[in-house]
């Protein structure tokens, strides 16, 4: 297995590769957000009916009376320094709005993945060894229902079973019940902070909360997750060290966990990276049907505001956690496979 230094010089090297790719979508963005429709000058002023002079100050403070080639220039240099612009709609810096409000996008997606991992694999791997059976059946035809119910649908359906109709969960507005007090801002994970302060009352709170948008997400991403245990199930086991631990007599729990699921594992991980950043950005609709404060849904306020900062600085992000889950999972999927080599 490669040394812990070998492993960080060549993950460098694939982030190093990265910056090409981060810088076009910097650019790309910029200039889409220049070609919509709409002025944002106009829309940050007292309307449609605001005098010629206000529009054109607002304009020079957004930076929108220079050409857009210098505009480019200016806001690539605001980036290499670290400044993505201030948001009109807030009025904060763009980076200090996501700061605040990533802790609650990434909460929300690493509880929804754990849930579809969790259901996924098992699913996957009982239709693996029932191949044409009706458990089979059952779990291709949840997989596919999963992916053809929008999120929005199955967060509303689920918030009109179980806080509707049978009232055993929370009012859907958000991270925390209203008349509940917040923990101290620690990390940001709601469930961190009051497990570090000990608040196992508001711990059930905020995990209470959490539930039907997490399960909503994970419904979502089920099906990818769960076809690709089957198939790579499928593959390992009728392979030939398959049938040779078959026939020397081993357990067959032995057999399938040990030897199968390992094996089938890998392409797991590059699936479940590739799920956690989808999810990442396309969350918007279960962040805006529960009033959760996530990047996703100030990102999507600010779109329709036209308000430029905030959306370059979320497309930016986005593509960051891109870069950092997919290095996350060739490193993990070197170390589950030693033969794998991160290059």
């Amino acid at each position: 297995m490669a040394s812990a230094s070998g492993i960080a010089r060549r993950t460098g090297r694939r982030f190093l590769s990265s910056l090409p790719a981060l810088l076009g979508v910097l650019v790309f963005t910029f200039l889409l957000m220049r070609v919509l429709p709409g002025d944002p000058a106009v829309f940050f002023a007292s309307g449609p009916n605001a005098g010629k002079a206000e529009i054109e100050e607002i304009r020079r403070q957004m930076g929108l009376d220079k050409p857009v080639p210098e505009q480019l220039v200016r806001y690539l240099g605001d980036v290499a320094r670290g400044q993505l612009g201030r948001s009109m709609t807030t009025g904060q810096p763009v980076l200090t709005d996501l700061r605040q409000r990533l802790p609650a996008s990434l909460e929300l997606t690493f509880t929804a993945l754990v849930i579809a991992l969790l259901l996924a694999i098992p699913l996957g791997i009982a239709a693996a060894l029932r191949p044409g059976s009706a458990v089979d059946h059952a779990v291709r035809f949840l997989c596919a229902l999963g992916v053809c119910v929008p999120t929005f649908v199955s967060g509303l359906l689920l918030i009109y079973v179980f806080y509707y109709l049978l009232g055993v969960a929370p009012d859907p507005t958000g991270r925390i019940d209203v008349f509940a007090a917040s923990p101290p801002d620690i990390t940001g994970f709601l469930l961190v902070d009051f497990l570090l302060v000990g608040d196992w009352e508001g711990w059930r709170a905020a995990a209470g909360q959490l539930v039907l948008p997490a399960l909503t997400m994970a419904l979502f991403v089920l099906a990818p997750l769960a076809r690709i245990t089957r198939a790579a199930m499928l593959s390992v086991l009728g392979s030939d060290f398959i049938r040779t631990a078959r026939s020397l007599g081993l357990p067959r729990r032995r057999v399938i966990v040990t030897y199968a699921l390992r094996n089938a594992i890998l392409p797991v991980l590059t699936i479940a990276g590739i799920v956690f950043s989808t999810m990442l950005g396309a969350n918007v609709l279960v962040e805006k049907v529960f009033s959760w404060p996530g990047v996703a849904s100030y990102a999507l306020d600010a779109l329709l505001a036209s308000d430029y900062a905030p959306v370059q600085g979320f497309v930016l992000l986005m593509a960051s956690l891109f870069v950092v889950v997919n290095l996350t999972v060739d490193v993990l999927y070197g170390l589950a496979d030693p033969r794998v080599s991160i290059e």
